[in-house]
């Protein structure tokens, strides 16, 4: 279960909330999360080669730039402060990973079994985390989860707008892409 293992990302994110948990199809070894943060924050883009994420996306991202949704002074360092501005010393003078190429998450911090991404605009700030986890059969594979921390009611709205496309196409797809390109980042 997400909540009771020991992460870091615990420590700082008290006034998030935990919107989902995924198990990744990224079976590997122990020490396999570098590649799995490679294979996410690589330029291919082709986990979003399902049809039906390209189209939500588009839609999404074009509702973004009518309601103004996306704009930089409502981002990370503007409108919200960074999640690295709450690290422990440890983590913050750790390695924090790299960023996406192609889409606007920044790198909090990598750990030796978990790594964080965040991104905000006018409706949320989340967080990304992904954490590597043993399988229950002698392997590893990733977990992912999102936290997020809804700006005021529109963000709440938004969320609850959202949810159901969120669950039932976006992120299944977005799964299955990632276990499909898997291979590519041995």
């Amino acid at each position: 279960m997400y909540t009771a293992r020991p992460w870091r990302i615990h420590e700082f994110t008290q006034d998030f909330t935990l919107e989902d948990v995924w198990a990744l199809p990224t079976p590997g070894g122990p020490d396999d999360l570098p590649r799995l943060v490679k294979q996410f924050t690589s330029d291919d883009d082709s986990e979003m080669s399902a049809a039906v994420l390209r189209v939500l996306f588009a839609i999404r991202w074009k509702l973004g730039a009518l309601l103004r949704l996306d704009r930089s002074e409502d981002g990370v360092g503007k409108r919200v402060a960074s999640l690295r501005d709450r690290l422990p010393d440890d983590l913050r003078d750790g390695p924090r990973g790299p960023d996406f190429a192609v889409v606007p998450l920044r790198s909090v911090y990598q750990a030796e079994t978990e790594w964080a991404a965040e991104m905000a605009n006018k409706t949320v700030h989340v967080v990304m985390h992904i954490g590597w986890v043993p399988d229950g059969s002698g392997g590893y594979r990733g977990e992912m989860a999102a936290l997020v921390r809804p700006n005021g009611w529109f963000g709440k709205a938004y969320m609850a707008g959202i949810t159901p496309f969120r669950r039932t196409l976006v992120v299944p797809s977005l799964v299955r892409g990632i276990g499909r390109n898997w291979s590519k980042y041995a």
